[in-house]
């Protein structure tokens, strides 16, 4: 599984790291790893990637090992994995194609498979490598749907359109479905705290420790792709909503950023954002940094800049000095507390960082609320001091003493109705 080393994207981090990490994601799939090292790669080329000598030695590795299947983590254009598969006489995947393979196999929700299909379909119009057969099934023909003189690639990319038409008329009813959702929970009576983090940081185990849960937590890359919500008892006795979600990972492509909305969507919606952070693996601050980009991508820059929670996990694989160290090393936009979420040192200082920033100091605003949205003015009754109301004729005027986690909630109220309406 050769790995090249890219010029683009991110060069801080470590070859060693980036192969292991390609590893990772072939055994996320339960492929066999026949081979797996980097080939220095100088200056890319426009055909086949890499130069003629590597091509051709690769070639024979390939043929000796009796590969079928070669793995570049990197992204290939059309033109380049057609033309190494004719070289190595082999199926050749890229980074890309790897991740969606992945996904395909992991979303369970209805919403998530559409948006896998919806991406691999986008990927595999440009290149077209082989036919699409199973597409004609799906569309219940006979393999006779094209006309006289329409070619293989023709019928292919018309399959290809047709399906992707459909599934985008498929997305459009389940993205108001879910704008319902988003107005249900918004309403509910807790706070929710979304648990963010690069792909086996260690989420779902800190998630099981914080709820006392059993969700997959498997040590795999994307071992969660659709969101899991549990109740999360705080230390002031108070109660919060703890949302599990899909793992991030470095040089994710834009059209497979869609993939992420099912689950990403209670990110968007949380009170809280808690990034959990593997502070012990080689790469810990350029995954980081891929977090925060793929927030900001979101459009959560704002929540960043707001200041999030940074879990940083796995101290146990620390001496006891440098777990100190660990708690004392400030960050920018971010309030850090060192645990363990699997041995559970750490956990108490979380929980009452979580507890003190959802309830915060309550501020006094003025709101006007249409008197026939009778749900949020119970809602603000419920959760914030009115300390002067006045009606007129379409309007209630109030005063009100609220959490700014609370006002923050209530601002994804009322951007959830206009969505409604």
């Amino acid at each position: 599984m050769p790995a090249p080393k890219s010029g683009q994207g991110t060069v801080w981090r470590t070859e060693d790291a980036r192969l292991e990490e390609a590893v990772g994601l072939a055994r996320a799939i339960r492929l066999e790893i026949v081979r797996a090292f980097s080939v220095p790669l100088a200056r890319p080329r426009p055909g086949t990637l890499f130069g003629r000598g590597t091509v051709e030695t690769l070639a024979a590795l390939i043929a000796d090992n009796e590969i079928g299947l070669v793995i570049l983590d990197a992204v290939l254009s059309p033109a380049q994995q057609r033309n190494l598969e004719r070289a190595w006489k082999a199926k050749v995947i890229d980074r890309t194609g790897l991740i969606l393979e992945i996904f395909g196999e992991r979303a369970r929700t209805h919403e998530g498979r559409v948006q896998v299909e919806m991406a691999a379909l986008s990927y595999q119009r440009s290149r077209l490598v082989r036919s699409w057969t199973h597409l004609e099934r799906q569309r219940g023909g006979f393999g006779f749907l094209g006309g006289p003189g329409e070619s293989q690639i023709e019928i292919d990319r018309r399959l290809i359109g047709e399906r992707l038409a459909r599934l985008s008329r498929e997305l459009d009813v389940l993205k108001r479905r879910r704008a319902l959702y988003r107005t249900a929970r918004a309403r509910v009576p807790y706070p929710v705290v979304a648990l963010v983090g690069y792909t086996n940081a260690g989420k779902s185990t800190l998630f099981n420790r914080l709820t006392h849960s059993s969700v997959d937590a498997d040590a795999r890359l994307f071992a969660t792709l659709d969101p899991t919500m549990r109740r999360l008892l705080l230390p002031s006795g108070r109660q919060a909503i703890l949302s599990d979600t899909v793992g991030f990972i470095s040089e994710l492509p834009t059209h497979l950023v869609a993939a992420f909305r099912a689950t990403l969507e209670e990110v968007r919606q949380a009170d809280l954002i808690l990034h959990v952070r593997d502070v012990h693996h080689p790469d810990s601050e350029a995954q980081r940094r891929d977090v925060l980009r793929v927030l900001t991508d979101l459009g959560l820059g704002e929540r960043i800049e707001e200041g999030l929670i940074e879990a940083r996990n796995k101290i146990d694989l620390f001496e006891l000095s440098a777990r100190r160290d660990l708690s004392e090393q400030p960050l920018p936009n971010a309030e850090a507390v060192a645990v363990s979420a699997l041995t559970g040192e750490g956990l108490d200082a979380l929980l009452a960082v979580i507890d003190r920033r959802l309830d915060g100091d309550s501020r006094l605003v003025r709101l006007d609320i249409p008197l026939s949205d009778g749900k949020t003015l119970a809602w603000i009754y419920r959760h914030g001091e009115v300390l002067g109301r006045r009606d007129d004729a379409e309007r209630a005027h109030l005063s009100v003493r609220l959490s700014p986690t609370d006002l923050g909630r209530l601002e994804r109220i009322k951007r959830a109705n206009q969505e409604r309406v």
